[in-house]
């Protein structure tokens, strides 16, 4: 018996997310094992990373996944509960009891969603194709699992799949959440067409609970705020999980540069040169596995021409650091079909990712989100 069919064969509230999965990596693991680590969960418990236990009605244990899609042999044809800890995937274990889901992981169509690089990589470090795996229809299978939301995991530089995905979305009737750095919600022409279809997405990369953009974010508005004019700053980011691996080719690092470059200008009153700002993943260090290490630099003036200059580093298991966020931007957007609200959501945009189709302080974001769950205004 499925997770599904016991809820259901109990009599319990069928007020659920069903919740569709592209790329069974890290992150999803991370996300499938806090919704069961958290499935008890009730109102006026403190849960580090989410804003709410119960968000608009809704509980951690109403989320319940029902597609999930990769390309690794490895996790193809399995059950979702065992794809999330095979390999090359490296995350922090936290919730070994995952019963079986009744989820088959489908194989997806490959397109850009792999790099040529990674070939080059031992098998247990990188993903395994079998190319006499037939890829799915991703709309025919959202459709067939009644999707509500789908969550896009896959890898940074995937643009041709990515726009491939949010396509199936529009064209299965399903909301996004685009948790990787290609610009669908904050580019207006595809905004345009989740408005149209009355679909709500929420984008784009997304944010951690404490990662190095926020971190780095605050620190550069707390210079700025206290009167600090920033000459420079950097930060440099290492890690050993796919992700990192993939980020060797700079070429597919483009966006991930830019979204997160622009997410930290975004709190300066005057941004700085492009020559006097460096951001982005600088290197791939496989012990390090799902361990990213973050090192952040702000170098300033203050009263009188006198330097200041500020050394951070960051140490953090990557993929558990957002996963409580995409449970919270999964609830918001649900929040979001049930009040039939279309397009990019600002506030949860805002919140939740480091490219939102606007930009606010994140003390603003956060008080805008609180209104938009207690009400049905978006802003």
């Amino acid at each position: 018996m499925t997770v599904l069919q016991s809820r259901t064969a109990i009599g319990e509230d069928m007020s659920q997310i069903r919740i569709a999965i592209t790329g069974v990596g890290n992150c999803a693991s991370s996300l499938i094992q806090g919704i069961f680590y958290y499935k008890d969960a009730k109102a006026g418990d403190v849960i580090p990373g989410l804003m709410h236990p119960d968000l608009g009605g809704y509980r951690i244990s109403d989320i319940v996944p029902v597609a999930a899609f990769d390309i690794d042999k490895r996790k193809v044809g399995i059950d979702l509960s065992k794809a999330i800890f095979a390999k090359p995937n490296c995350t922090l274990i936290f919730q070994k009891d995952i019963p079986n889901l009744g989820v088959e992981v489908k194989k997806a169509p490959v397109l850009d969603g792999f790099a040529p690089h990674m070939q080059d990589f031992q098998e247990d470090v990188t993903f395994s194709i079998d190319k006499n795996q037939k890829p799915v229809n991703i709309v025919d299978e959202l459709k067939k699992s009644k999707a509500d939301i789908l969550i896009n995991y896959l890898p940074v530089g995937s643009e041709e799949a990515v726009r491939h995905l949010a396509q199936c979305c529009l064209d299965a009737g399903v909301a996004m959440i685009n948790c990787m750095p290609v610009f669908i919600a904050t580019d207006p022409a595809w905004e345009n067409k989740f408005k149209d279809k009355n679909l709500p997405i929420i984008g784009d990369d997304i944010k951690s609970e404490v990662g190095a953009t926020i971190v780095h974010r605050t620190l550069a508005k707390l210079f700025s705020d206290r009167g600090i004019k920033i000459k420079h700053t950097y930060q440099l980011n290492f890690g050993g999980n796919t992700d990192f691996s993939n980020m060797l080719s700079r070429e597919r690092l483009k966006s991930k540069k830019k979204s997160k470059t622009q997410s930290v200008q975004s709190s300066l009153p005057t941004p700085l040169e492009p020559e006097n700002i460096h951001i982005g993943p600088s290197d791939y260090v496989p012990w390090l596995k799902d361990r990213k290490i973050a090192f952040i630099r702000l170098e300033g003036e203050k009263f009188g021409g006198a330097p200041i200059e500020l050394e951070l580093k960051l140490s953090v298991e990557d993929s558990p650091n957002s996963a409580g966020c995409v449970i919270d931007a999964i609830r918001c957007c649900k929040l979001a079909l049930d009040r039939k609200t279309g397009g990019a959501l600002l506030s949860s945009s805002s919140y939740f990712m480091k490219s939102p189709p606007q930009q606010f302080p994140d003390t603003l974001a956060r008080e805008m989100l609180e209104q938009f769950i207690k009400s049905e205004r978006e802003r």
